[in-house]
């Protein structure tokens, strides 16, 4: 399983900072024709590409530790879809199923399985 969430992870990423740019490239076609509250989905696709970035970065830990990729996984996941809403959504889904199969597929540590 930490095998699918590295690589959902870095799928989703990469599709997260593809959505990233075309916000930007959307807010910046909004700005040249003066639109209303265009330089926000501007800085907004900025966000989204540091949040593709993250979810990459997260998925390259889930081999190594996968309770905190699936912690970064989660939140690039969710904050993205809060950045750029529909255009999140396929790199969403990766990212969100990637940090369950992280947080499922870790080995639980000794004090979990001696714990009644």
């Amino acid at each position: 399983m930490r095998t699918a969430a590295l690589i959902l992870g870095i799928i989703g990423g990469v599709l997260g900072i593809i959505a990233g740019i075309a916000a930007m490239m959307i807010g910046g076609i909004g700005v040249a024709f003066e639109a209303e509250d265009a330089g926000m989905i501007g800085s907004l696709g900025f966000l989204a590409i540091l949040l593709g970035i993250a979810g990459v970065v997260g998925g390259a830990l889930a081999t190594r530790k996968p309770k905190a990729a699936a912690i970064i996984e989660l939140i690039a996941g969710l904050f993205g879809f809060i950045a750029v809403s529909m255009f999140w959504i396929p790199s969403g889904l990766c990212l969100i199923v990637g940090a369950l199969l992280a947080f499922l597929g870790r080995k639980p540590s000794p004090a979990e399985v001696a714990a009644p």
